[in-house]
């Protein structure tokens, strides 16, 4: 076993001190602080470190990467620092106070959806995979026909059997997979809601109590309000008033709404009923009054204001400019990463796909994700026989595969600086012939090279193509302006044709 104690006495001298660390703790391969004064930590020695593999700062956290061996330097550090270490949690709570509101907001999203988004990926692939199944004519298949008679389209071209025309195995394994499409779409609105109880520290039943009430089976479904006329949409009769009883499904903006007002509500009312009578009163008067609030006031302001920023967003991504669209989101959205407003694309995403069946921009951020990664390939490529970085660059490379992108942001491109203009231009170039082509994806899914997963069948081929763009110009233009010094501060050797032929 490696003795960190030297490492662990320099490390916390080089961040300031025992005085200057408000909490710590660690994760898989990072030791996480929160520091009394940021400006104290002297990257630059800290990088010298031995067992030290790279620095950042996210989210109001200054974050160290040292590999696997974290918990055991994290327990060398507690034994020299006096700091005993505290959840992830309570780091996150102290990192505020170094946050910004933008940020704090962003920090708010992200806690929102970071529990959910493991079962919309589910979602998307589940998607996808019916989409194979039963959006697919497959000419092996043969023509499609209906009572006997074969089956054309309005050119007068043939129409083929899907899967599922042809097998009922498959028919009802399609069928069988829309149980949990629709438990994970439809019913988002109990996830949101539930999520908000969670990060609100308040009781998270009620929470999910609350988004059933969205969207339950007594409610007129969302998607079949514009279909029905006003007469025939149901209502709650008081008498004196009516109240449309229609429900939220897949409504991303009434939830969050509706579940901040209960969580602020139940906080409020914990603080004026006495602890005896506290478990009868404060969660009726909180859910009730919150429920209604939610069908009269908060449901259809959230429903106008998501159908706005989706309509704009789709107007953008539609429009004679959406090239110009696509360039500068996949240019930009690394940078969002840097600061955390990428975490409000979850929001939007998903009002695209309650709205028009599909997300424009998921498919950017996979691109953007592979773009980053290649670009530390490349640097993998210029660096090699370089162990210490190795054990970043080389993890960090196949994390943007995968679709998590800030080990290799932080750990290496944003570190050399030219490696990350290289993938924010690939990523935008991607970007713009996934936008001329108006690549969709059915939901957000697995991000980086499995993102194809999530894409609708037909744009798989552009698809592909994209990300060919998102693996050759990152990689080229990082070689390119290494050779040239190009955007290099860091890296200052230059490289001669023999080296890049060895």
């Amino acid at each position: 076993m490696a003795d960190y104690k030297q490492d662990a006495k320099q490390l916390l001298e080089d961040v300031g001190g025992p005085d200057n660390i408000s909490a710590v703790s660690h994760c898989a391969t990072r030791m996480r602080f929160v520091l009394n004064d940021p400006a104290k930590a002297d990257s630059k020695k800290i990088e010298d470190i031995p067992a030290v593999k790279g620095t950042f700062t996210q989210a109001g956290q200054y974050q160290v990467i040292i590999g696997n061996d974290v918990a055991t330097f994290y327990n060398e550090f507690s034994k020299i620092s006096g700091k005993e270490g505290v959840s992830k949690d309570e780091v996150k709570a102290a990192s505020k106070k170094n946050q910004n509101p933008v940020q704090r907001a962003m920090s708010v999203l992200a806690e929102i959806f970071s529990p959910i988004i493991p079962a919309i990926i589910v979602g998307g692939l589940i998607l996808g995979f019916r989409n194979i199944l039963e959006a697919i004519p497959m000419e092996s298949l043969g023509q499609a026909m209906v009572d006997g008679v074969a089956q054309v389209n309005s050119a007068g071209e043939p129409v083929y059997n899907t899967i599922v025309n042809v097998s009922q195995f498959w028919s009802g394994v399609n069928s069988f997979l829309w149980l949990i499409g629709e438990a994970i779409f439809h019913f988002l609105p109990v996830g949101i809601t539930w999520s908000v109880a969670k990060k609100m520290g308040t009781t998270q039943i009620l929470g999910i109590v609350l988004g059933i009430t969205l969207v339950s089976p007594q409610l007129l479904n969302a998607y079949a309000v514009a279909g029905t006329a006003a007469a025939d949409i149901p209502v709650w009769d008081f008498g004196y008033f009516t109240i449309d009883m229609i429900g939220y499904q897949a409504q991303v903006i009434p939830a969050m709404l509706a579940g901040f007002v209960l969580a602020y509500l139940e906080l409020g009312l914990r603080k004026i009923v006495p602890q005896a009578i506290s478990m009868i009163f404060v969660p009726f008067f909180a859910l009730v009054p919150t429920v209604l609030i939610a069908h009269t006031v908060l449901g259809p302001i959230g429903w106008v204001i998501g159908n706005w920023v989706s309509s704009v967003v789709y107007a953008g991504l539609g429009s004679s400019f959406s090239w110009l669209f696509g360039a500068l989101f996949g240019f930009l959205y690394s940078p969002l990463v840097i600061t955390g407003l990428h975490h409000m694309t979850n929001a939007i995403d998903l009002q695209l796909i309650a709205d028009f069946q599909g997300t424009n921009l998921w498919p950017m951020i996979a691109l953007s994700n592979i773009a980053q990664g290649s670009a530390v390939l490349a640097i993998i490529f210029l660096h090699r026989g370089n162990e210490k970085e190795e054990q970043v660059s080389i993890p960090a490379a196949i994390s943007c595969y995968l679709g998590v992108t800030e080990p290799a942001m932080f750990g290496i491109n944003i570190k050399y600086i030219y490696p990350f203009v290289a993938a924010m231009i690939g990523s935008g170039l991607a970007g713009l012939v996934s936008t001329t082509f108006n690549v969709t994806a059915n939901s957000i899914g697995v991000g980086g090279i499995p993102g194809f997963l999530s894409i609708q069948n037909q744009y798989w081929p552009i698809f592909f193509l994209c990300m060919a763009i998102a693996i050759v110009v990152p990689f080229v233009l990082t070689i390119v302006f290494r050779k040239y010094n190009i955007l290099n501060k860091s890296d200052q050797v230059t490289i001669t044709e023999p080296e890049l032929g060895k």
